[in-house]
């Protein structure tokens, strides 16, 4: 009998790379037009995977609550939107209308900050957690009932409190609502905007523990928006830090929070005291100034008028988002080096 020779082994096909659940690229915001507009998202670049957290941080009027409501195209009308919005590999910013109702809720949701104002204060709780469900066909009236108790037990309330109204909540069971809400449809995706703005310590710890939690335990992505890089390091794998509209400095988190290279990075950390010293406890440092106008950025780098450190060449040259090692990218011409050691 003839033995027939052995195939040869296939050639090992090199590994593809896993594709973001979210990548932005080049996110351009900008209100109005002409004269008047205002530039308020200037050139992000963020990626977020599934299972991933990324955390954005940075003053108020930084840009990071229009960055969050442009992922799903909520900002009104005056806005214009240019760049890239991937979700699962599709844009967020070409998607038909039909399409992009489709994809809110269902492909990713929002939790906002201010749940009072953003809950209807004439409906019940319960109701207003089956809405996303029957608007997307996912249950019918009496499952999505029944579903919407499911979800408030998820997140740590009694289902018994679908039947209360949004006033007979305290602050942080309407927050949990408002997660119960952003999960009602199994979204690949959250963005959370200061979802624990105005919540005590304690109440904030809780809801941070269960966000982390229940993105662990589903394998979404977690995009959340803080002006608290403390807040945001205990909680997310990766840090950004914005500034008038752009990213300054990004890495990971922890790494960001206790050595930023960013000298507007640094100063946010530090306005903030730590637990166990008693100097940043007694004298928080703090930063000089205003973030600038957006209507009239200085030219050159736009933090250069309130950098502690700032060189000639930072009033002319605007410095671009560069890697510096160890997974960080860094917009400071002293980045990297011994001066901005």
């Amino acid at each position: 009998m003839t033995t027939l020779p052995m195939p040869s082994a296939l050639p090992e096909q090199p590994e593809q790379p896993s594709r973001s659940l979210l990548e932005v690229r080049d996110l351009h915001v900008t209100y109005g037009s002409g004269a008047s507009a205002v530039p308020a998202v200037r050139g992000v670049d963020l990626a977020v995977p599934a299972g991933g957290k990324l955390g954005v941080a940075g003053e108020s009027g930084c840009g990071k609550s229009t960055l969050a409501l442009a992922l799903l195209r909520l900002l009104p009308a005056s806005a214009r939107l240019s760049g890239e919005i991937l979700l699962d590999g599709e844009d967020v910013l070409t998607m038909r209308w039909g399409r992009l109702r489709a994809v809110r809720w269902a492909g990713a949701s929002i939790v906002f900050q201010g749940a009072m104002h953003s809950l209807n204060a004439v409906h019940r709780i319960g109701e207003q957690i089956a809405e996303p469900l029957l608007v997307h066909g996912r249950a019918a009236p009496g499952a999505a009932r029944h579903q919407a108790g499911a979800l408030l037990e998820q997140v740590g309330l009694p289902a018994s409190r679908a039947q209360a109204y949004p006033h007979e909540l305290s602050g942080g069971q309407r927050q949990r609502v408002m997660i119960a809400m952003a999960l009602a449809c199994e979204p690949r995706l959250i963005v959370a905007d200061e979802p624990t703005t105005a919540l005590d310590v304690m109440i904030q710890a809780q809801i941070l523990r269960l966000i982390g939690e229940l993105v662990a335990s589903q394998d979404i992505g977690l995009l959340m928006i803080s002006h608290d890089l403390a807040v945001l390091a205990d909680t997310c794998d990766r840090l950004a830090v914005m500034y008038a509209g752009r990213v300054v400095e990004e890495g990971p988190a922890r790494d960001v929070y206790d050595a930023a290279e960013h000298p507007y990075g640094r100063a946010l950390a530090s306005a903030f005291p730590r637990i166990g010293d008693a100097a940043s406890r007694r004298a928080p440092k703090g930063l000089p100034g205003d973030p600038p106008d957006p209507s009239a950025l200085p030219g050159g780098c736009a933090f250069h008028p309130r950098c502690p450190v700032v060189l000639e060449v930072c009033a002319h040259e605007d410095t671009v988002l560069r890697d510096t090692g160890s997974g960080r990218r860094v917009a400071c011409v002293r980045a990297g080096t011994e001066a901005g050691a």
